[in-house]
């Protein structure tokens, strides 16, 4: 009965599309605005000016609407999975399974960025409100890693000590505008890249050691230039300042070395759980021959050569095949090759050569592919598909191309690589028509 209460009050508030982003706007809010404005009876600490709840006091204080964090995006499964929204773009190629959620859902972002500003003359890091280039100061956050988010607000204390002004965009004036902290899973390396409007950071090897003798866990510590008045984060030149100039990480077994400008998942955890669907789909033999789309660094690619025959990786960007490169030396995976390339373009030449592949595996960006890339894969002709999707909107798009153009759709599988938000993560197998 309690089951079906809940199933029905789904139902109802389902009217709504936008329910699941009301409710995690919903609970954000509550636990950092209401309780920071003093409202709450339970213990309260303060830090640099911001109230901090304790966790489970501040849930329980919102009420019966919400049980808990936890369980409240527990029931994104739910949610998403009864949808009509996310029926209607993917339940007509296929049954969609329920999604794989997050057994933990906090502090799973391994990378965290800020934006720097300042606020009432103190400079502050934290997010660009929603559609704006409003700053709203963040000292921490339930999705961000925790240690992540101590070493900004460390970096945020030492600006003033060393005249460190942040930028200002409006101005085009100022010194540090992000900070980025990336903080492997596997073996707990730290690299934190500071990004510069110029190459010169004051006193930058004393810099280096206030922050060290701070977080003497930090591995490496990188200067990325961006000069440009542009919306982008990095820029294209780094300096390593401390350190190696990067970190190791791993998944399912798998090694791999990130750079500053390195495309890595930020939820590790969730990723292994992705990608092992992807490949459970995908049903890879010693036979098959594979090309790994949009492949960075080589992360999916890497994982199926050891259970394919053989994987090309195509990818654009030339300083992430330099790294899938190096990835495949350090893990002595010797069946895989690398080409730097637009990939639908590599596939025509491909097609037209003669050339064949078993199972195409695409991980394209939240846009989805393009016509001209869909047609190459279908030229390409190979026997199955697996499509890793980060938008549903993008990928209803993409099947409906490739389900016209010779291939079915098997199965639907979304994970949850990004608890507390509404965004979804989607591994489609398609086959080919006859096979």
């Amino acid at each position: 009965m309690k089951n079906l209460k809940k199933k029905f009050r789904f139902r109802i508030n389902l009217k709504s599309k936008h329910l699941l982003a009301i409710m995690t706007l919903f609970c954000l809010s509550c636990i950092v605005a209401t309780f920071a404005s003093g409202i709450s009876t339970a213990p309260l600490q303060e830090t640099a000016g911001i109230v901090i709840v304790p966790f489970e006091k501040s849930i329980e204080k919102i009420g019966s609407m919400v049980r808990s964090v936890r369980d409240s995006f527990k029931d994104k499964q739910d949610l998403l999975f009864e949808n009509e929204e996310l029926k209607a773009l993917l339940g007509k190629f296929a049954r969609v399974s329920p999604i794989i959620g997050m057994e933990d859902p906090l502090h799973y972002r391994h990378k965290v960025h800020a934006v720097m500003g300042y606020e009432k003359g103190e400079p502050i890091a934290g997010v660009y409100q929603e559609k704006s280039h409003r700053l709203v100061r963040v000292d921490q956050c339930l999705i961000e890693n925790e240690k992540a988010d101590a070493i900004i607000q460390s970096i945020r204390g030492l600006l003033k000590s060393f005249k460190i002004k942040t930028y200002d965009e409006d101005s085009d004036r100022g010194l540090l505008r992000h900070i980025m902290v990336r903080v492997s899973h596997a073996t707990g390396e730290i690299m934190v890249i500071l990004v510069l409007r110029s190459p010169i950071l004051p006193s930058k090897n004393n810099f280096a050691k206030a922050l060290l003798k701070l977080h003497p866990e930090i591995t490496t510590i990188v200067l990325n230039v961006n000069d440009k008045k542009t919306t982008m984060v990095l820029g294209q030149r780094d300096i390593v300042l401390y350190g190696p100039g990067f970190i190791y990480d791993s998944l399912c077994g798998v090694r791999f070395r990130l750079s500053p400008q390195s495309f890595y998942q930020v939820n590790p955890l969730q990723t292994e759980i992705l990608y092992r669907e992807a490949l459970k789909l995908a049903k890879l033999t010693k036979k098959d021959k594979v090309i790994d789309a949009y492949c960075g660094i080589g992360t999916i690619g890497l994982i199926a050569s050891r259970q394919a025959g053989s994987v090309l990786g195509i990818e654009l960007n030339r300083e992430a095949v330099k790294d899938a490169r190096e990835n495949a030396k350090h893990n002595q995976c010797k069946n895989i090759e690398f080409a730097c390339a637009d990939a639908g373009e590599y596939m025509v030449e491909m097609a037209q050569d003669g050339e064949k592949a078993d199972v195409v595996i695409m991980d394209p960006p939240r846009s989805g592919s393009n016509e001209a890339f869909l047609s190459s894969v279908c030229r390409l002709s190979p026997n199955r598909i697996v499509y890793i999707s980060c938008g549903p909107q993008s990928l209803a798009r993409d099947l409906d191309y490739l389900t016209a153009h010779g291939y079915r759709t098997e199965r639907i599988q979304p994970v949850d690589l990004f608890p507390m938000t509404v965004h979804v993560e989607t591994c489609v197998l398609l086959s080919k028509l006859g096979q």
